[in-house]
């Protein structure tokens, strides 16, 4: 009775562990918990891009330059509660956009506007603040 009550513990042992490395390998892979956290809990949406694959900061600057009318249509969905900046900082050389707001109804908005994965190939994130 011992050795089977051992056997099990055992199997049920290693089942756990098997687990346990196949959702660290799934979410080092697709950062499942992460987006859903940031989407859930945070109210928050990243890219997960890497900085070697973010367009240069001149790249953004000039995006940004050229689409000056939707920012400006973003920015008004909650005057003074929503904002955009480029985050040079995280990937020196590189860079992003942030966009900022107060509230869901907010990013919902903001959604609505962008309708896209990217600011015109820019990625973007979004940070309830």
């Amino acid at each position: 009775m011992k050795a089977s009550t051992h056997k099990t513990i055992l199997i049920i042992g290693i089942v756990l562990l098997t687990f346990l490395i196949v959702a660290v390998l799934l979410e080092s892979q697709t950062r499942l918990f992460h987006r859903w956290y940031d989407d859930v809990i945070l109210d928050n949406k990243n890219h997960y891009i890497p900085c070697e694959a973010l367009p240069t900061e001149s790249v953004v600057k000039e995006t940004l330059d050229s689409h000056q009318e939707v920012i400006r249509k973003i920015e008004q969905v909650n005057p003074g509660n929503v904002g955009v900046f480029i985050d040079t900082f995280t990937c020196p050389g590189r860079a992003d956009l942030v966009i900022w707001y107060a509230s869901h109804k907010d990013r919902q908005a903001i959604e609505q506007i962008l309708q896209d994965e990217t600011f015109f190939g820019v990625p973007y994130r979004l940070r309830n603040q």
